[in-house]
Parts: structure tokens; sequence; C-alpha cells
């Protein structure tokens, strides 16, 4: 049996100003449709997944707006982080509270800010994917390079395996400079890290034990009180003290240099979303080449209910997010991003959108907390 396992957490902050920490960007309409990413992202796992073997793990702030938005999800299948403790410890919740469910399943762990625009093609990957999760390796999908990015980390293709079109890691790339990025695309042996993880919650419980044995004893002691009215006890007692690590660094990169991780190649218009200049790029332009992002908004924020207006004269290749009611114009300017929300206005060139974490920082320096 299959369970799938959606991770939502984060406040996308090169999203800022529109994605903030109480309305994060898995909860926003950004794939070009009504739906919220997450709501995409629980959608393309139907079929593969029943809702009783699909988990959410979420923080507190935005447990109640995952339940509006997914109301076929049974209530307790959305596990409540009581703080963020980085990946390793969400996903290894979710796949300890399985294991005592079912301890011979098969769990495929997909953030819930990702954009996936070919959904039979995703599911096809994710069944071979399986296949190699049951011969015992820790999988993770990897995404046909389409060009030298930087923003994204590289799995480097070893030896195949012999099932299907699954190989081993041979290594775990960080996020390379774009010459580094040539080289990797160039040479046919690298796919993008898109951080899908597919495997037995056994294996993965076992490789968590070697690498990081206290966050191993520590996730297994909240997993024994999970469905017991002692949980919010323990959650309280051990969770602050786990180890806040990556699931990447804490488990995937260590597995991979012991044999032990293996990859498929995906092809299914996959895009983290991470930007504004990359929303630009997957939605829907004008002949100018300007994008609209017209939000069907937060499901459950009714305070963005007014309809914006964009007016445009001689302007290429603008992104605008109108979001705060009034009229946005612009005029004879190009390449630039736009985002209007009631008490924050960005502007920006479209060069430029990582830098928008930047300006993050600075408000967290401020203490300027109302704007996060």
């Amino acid at each position: 049996m299959f369970y799938a396992v959606i991770p939502a957490g984060g406040s996308g902050t090169r999203l800022w100003p529109l994605s903030r920490a109480g309305h994060p960007k898995f909860l926003h309409a950004l794939t070009g449709t009504p739906l919220s990413l997450l709501q995409a992202t629980y959608g393309r796992l139907e079929g593969l997944a029943t809702p009783e073997c699909t988990y959410v793990v979420t923080g507190v702030a935005h447990a109640a707006a995952v339940a509006r938005q997914l109301p076929g999800l049974p209530e307790g299948n959305i596990l409540v982080e009581p703080t963020p403790r980085d990946s390793c410890a969400a996903i290894g919740l979710a796949a300890a509270v399985i294991a005592r469910r079912d301890p011979s399943a098969v769990m495929g762990a997909f953030a819930a800010d990702q954009l996936v625009r070919d959904v039979p093609a995703f599911q096809d990957t994710l069944h071979r994917a399986i296949e190699g999760a049951e011969d015992g390796l820790l999988m993770t999908i990897g995404i046909t390079p389409t060009h030298p990015e930087t923003g994204y980390g590289y799995l480097h293709v070893g030896e195949p395996t012999g099932t299907g079109d699954v190989c081993k890691v041979a290594e775990f790339a960080e996020k390379p400079q774009l010459d580094v990025a040539q080289r990797y695309v160039d040479s046919g042996e690298y796919l993008w890290n898109a951080g899908m993880f597919v495997w037995r919650v056994d294996v993965f419980l076992d490789e968590l034990a070697r690498q990081q044995p206290e966050l191993h004893e520590g996730l297994r002691r909240i997993a024994e009180a999970w469905d017991t009215h002692d949980r919010e006890e323990i959650l309280a007692q051990l969770w602050p003290s786990l180890t806040k690590i990556s699931v990447d660094f804490g488990v995937m990169e260590g597995a991979g240099a012991a044999g032990l991780v293996g990859t498929v190649p995906g092809n299914f218009g996959w895009n983290d979303v991470g930007d504004f200049h990359t929303l630009g790029e997957l939605l829907e332009t004008d002949t100018q080449g300007n994008v609209v992002v017209e939000l069907a908004g937060l499901i459950d924020d009714p305070s963005y209910a007014a309809k914006p207006t964009v007016l445009m004269q001689d302007a290429e290749r603008v992104v605008v997010v109108p979001r705060s009611g009034r009229l946005v114009a612009a005029v004879g300017v190009s390449d630039l991003i736009i985002v209007d929300t009631p008490d924050a206005l960005l502007i920006c060139p479209r060069s430029r959108a990582q830098d928008v974490k930047k300006l993050v920082d600075s408000l967290k320096e401020r203490g300027s907390s109302e704007l996060l």
C-alpha cells in the first residue's frame, strides 16, 4: 500500500510580500487555476494514495487552513508540528507514524509548494520510483534539466540497478555556479534534485537511526504516543530538542555515499515556483510578455476579496501581482516585478527576483514581524 506525505511548511520568502509566515505560498493559487499549490499537490496524488493513506505535515498556524482547503482529508491525517524543525523531523514524524500503522508501507514525500504540469507523466514516474523503493532503495525523483539552473541542487546519476530505469545516485551536488551548472547539463549525467522522495518506511527509519540516532529516538517516542492521550505532553517535552536538519543533509547524502539511494528521471513540467520571475515564466503572457497573476486568493482570507485592476501602457515582460484592490498602472517599463498588497508594495527588476529574500532578512533584523 502506498502512503503519500505532503510537508507543508516554510514561508516562501522569495515570494514576499505575497507569501507571509501566516499565509505561505502553498496556500495560494499560483498554478494558473483556482487551486492552491497545496490542493494541486493533493490532487495529483489521487489514484495513487487514498485520502486515508495521505498525510499533511504542517505547523500550528496553518493546520486550520490546510483542513479547510482539503476537506476530504481525514482530520487525523494532518500531523501538526509545534514548531518548525526542518524537513528531516517533519518527514521523519510522518514515517514513524505510518510505520506504527503499517510497518511495511512504501511512502512518498512531496512538497506542498511545487508545480507539476503533466500529472499523468508524474504518476508514471512515481510508479517507477516505487519499484526502486520496493527493492530497498531510498528513492529520489530527478528532473531532466532543460537549462543550466543555479537555483537547484543536482543529482549525479550513477550505475543502473537493473530495475527499469532506476539508477544509483553517485553524488548529491549543491546549487552550483553557472559554469558548473552548464557542465552538469552538458554531461547528461545530472538531474535536478526536486526534493521528491519515495522509500519503504522501515528502510528510511533504519537509515535515520544510523545517521541521526537522537532524532530517530525522539520521533520513535513521539510516534508511540501519537494516538494516545499523552501526545501533547510528549510533543511538548521532546519536539523542541529534536535535531533541526534537512532530510537531504540528515539522511540522503549519507545514504547516497553508502550506495543506498536511487533515482529515476522525470519530465513532467516540474517547477518549485521559487520567485516572481519564475512565476512570470510559468503563467500565460500577453503579446508583450506581461503577466498579471489573477489569484483566486487565500480561501480562508476574505480580506483579499476585492478584484484588482491592472493597466499597462508600452510595458514589456512585467509581472504584476495585484492584491490591494486598487489600480496598478505601469507605463513605459520593462522586465519588472510589481507586487501590490494592502500593507506592502514590492518593485524590483526580474533579474533580482532571488534577492527578495534579502528584504525579508532585513525586516527580521529590524523586528518588523508584522510584515513577515
